[in-house]
């Protein structure tokens, strides 16, 4: 484990925990599962184990055992109750659970470990959807209560990235179909969110399409030129925070004029920042999708 420092408030305790400041509160003083620093003003300061223990708590009490039985337990036998348990029950709440620590500790070994785990039992595609996915809405709402930091935020991404680009060069020597069409992968300007649009390049390319991965922040009209190269193309893109929600109909019009006014082009569209959009109002050949896996099932 790295030798990094980190302490928390109570505050961040229920942010990344999920377990309420009033019930930690309540664990502290009735069963003394946790001993907070204190500062001058009284104010509680925890550590870097004590986040861990209270994962482990909170995993513990999630599969049945209350917190009365937990509080009767060794010190060291609490982790090793959460391994007995995430052996026989359901590995990804465990799983995640270590991520974070790999996270908060910036340490590249446990997440391998974590990872080359869940390999034994699971696919990479199943590894995306039960666990990365979960971690990534996670990681989401902790940098924006400044729980984590962005070297966090960034550490986590790249490690998922780094994973998701492996697989799909492992299929490099799987050849597209003959009579496939082209998916043109790419996301708005000022938009780098690119680990969703990364997987879909991963599952589009397993199923034998062809495709195009352009990146982050693609100038529209960049995406003419593409047209000139491929008869039958779908444009895969997903906003995550670009644009903004009141810039989207305005693009998808703009999006349409410019690069869908052949009956053989279409638009996939998927992400966050599509929540108010009124469907019925896009052009037919644009398609928006709720999640990955319903656009995975749509091919």
């Amino acid at each position: 484990m790295n030798n990094i420092q980190v302490s928390f408030s109570i505050k961040d305790l229920e942010n990344l925990t999920g377990i309420k400041a009033h019930t930690i509160r309540i664990w502290e003083k009735r069963y003394n599962l946790l001993c907070p620093n204190r500062t001058d003003t009284n104010i509680r300061n925890y550590s870097l184990e004590s986040f861990q223990k209270l994962l482990n708590i909170s995993y513990l009490n999630n599969n049945g055992l209350k917190i009365s039985k937990i509080a009767n337990l060794k010190e060291e036998e609490i982790p090793i109750k959460v391994r007995e348990i995430a052996s026989r029950a359901k590995v990804e709440d465990h799983a995640i659970n270590a991520l974070k620590m790999a996270m908060i500790n910036f340490d590249q070994v446990l997440f391998y470990s974590t990872y080359n785990n869940l390999l034994e039992n699971k696919t990479f595609s199943e590894i995306f959807y039960s666990v990365f996915l979960p971690l990534l809405n996670e990681i989401g709402l902790l940098w924006q209560t400044n729980t984590i930091t962005p070297a966090h935020e960034h550490f986590i991404s790249v490690h998922i990235k780094q994973k998701i680009l492996l697989n799909i060069e492992r299929l490099q020597s799987l050849e597209p179909q003959p009579t496939t069409r082209t998916f043109i992968l790419f996301l708005p300007e000022n938009e780098i969110h690119d680990i969703g649009l990364l997987f879909i390049n991963y599952q589009l390319r397993s199923k034998g399409y062809h495709t195009i991965f352009l990146g982050e922040s693609v100038p529209m009209k960049s995406l003419c030129d593409l047209l000139e190269f491929f008869k039958e193309v779908t444009f895969v893109s997903y906003f995550t925070v670009q644009p903004d929600e009141a810039s989207i109909p305005k693009y998808i019009n703009e999006f349409n004029d410019l690069l869908l006014q052949k009956s053989n082009t279409n638009f996939y569209l998927m992400g966050p920042k599509l929540a108010s959009l009124n469907l019925k109002s896009i052009p037919k050949q644009i398609h928006t999708f709720t999640s990955i896996e319903s656009l995975v099932k749509e091919l």
